[in-house]
């Protein structure tokens, strides 16, 4: 059980929760609270993430990239923790739960199968079908640079204004702002893994963008996406007429300058491990406190 926790990486979840978490605190300012959904959804979250993990973890094992040399914590295939066919089937049943947990999410916020019913399964089955073939498969997009658009996509755009769909009933401009915000700074955490592994990547041909353009470049594009996500917020704000309830979220400002500055003065990989966490947890953070700010405008 401890091996397959591990391979879990529940660490990773606070990221995944913070596009629900946005998405129903736009239900809120709708004047919906349904927690019902918000548990359903956190926990269809939870399954594709972990899906999303494990298929990481066999990916990279089968493919050569997860090696003795690679910085990052140390996978479960790749130290014999767990076999490559019993990943395969961890795979395939998380894959499994996903699919009944974004079922069972549907049912309860559609109560029929509808256009809308119909369109959010499609979505679910894409989102299983991308967490899979991210380093599965000969032609695994991941290892194309593919990778930075696919978890803009899923974690900004589809995750939140999906989630604020489900919840409020309706889309908005306001949630395509915030969508944004949260996609920028999930790629952001993105970044710092492929800055992190860019040696690694390069002699194993994982050619995401940083591996593409060049560290110096990883650099600049880690500042665009930070910066970006805040002027998103920023114009969010101002769309909620300076409500000054929506500042709080401005309180993980320094977290994020922390952050951009610790990419840009590191001298070493290594020092940006901590800062991936420090990054998702600053976002999951971000996402709570605009939820708070929701419930209180």
């Amino acid at each position: 059980m401890r091996r397959w926790i591990s391979a879990f990486r529940l660490q990773t979840l606070p990221l995944a929760f913070a596009c629900i978490i946005s998405g129903a605190g736009i239900g809120v300012l709708a004047g919906i609270q349904n927690w019902t959904l918000l548990f359903l959804a956190l926990l269809t979250a939870t399954c594709l993430q972990i899906l999303s993990n494990l298929a990481n973890d066999y990916g990279d094992a089968i493919s050569g990239v997860d090696n003795s040399d690679r910085l990052g914590p140390e996978r479960a295939v790749q130290s014999g923790e767990i076999s490559v066919g019993a990943m395969k089937k961890a795979v395939f049943l998380f894959s499994t739960l996903s699919l009944i947990a974004g079922l069972t999410l549907l049912k309860i916020a559609f109560n029929q199968i509808s256009l809308q019913f119909i369109l959010f399964f499609v979505l679910g089955v894409a989102a299983i079908a991308a967490a899979i073939k991210y380093t599965i498969g000969k032609n695994a997009y991941g290892y194309s640079g593919l990778g930075d658009i696919s978890v803009f996509v899923f974690f900004g755009l589809v995750g939140v204004l999906g989630a604020s769909y489900l919840f409020a009933g309706e889309f908005n401009l306001e949630s395509v702002f915030l969508s944004i915000s949260i996609g920028c700074f999930s790629v952001g955490v993105l970044n710092l893994n492929n800055l992190r592994d860019i040696e690694n990547d390069a002699k194993f041909g994982k050619n995401t963008l940083v591996v593409k353009r060049g560290k110096p470049w990883g650099i600049v594009y880690h500042y665009a996406l930070i910066g970006f996500g805040w002027l998103s917020y920023l114009v969010f704000f101002i769309s909620q007429s300076l409500n000054l309830y929506f500042l709080i979220p401005f309180l993980t400002v320094p977290l994020f300058i922390s952050n951009v500055q610790a990419v840009k003065n590191h001298t070493n990989p290594k020092e940006l491990i901590p800062k991936l966490k420090q990054l998702a947890l600053g976002t999951f953070v971000f996402s709570i406190l605009l939820f708070c700010a929701t419930l209180l405008s």
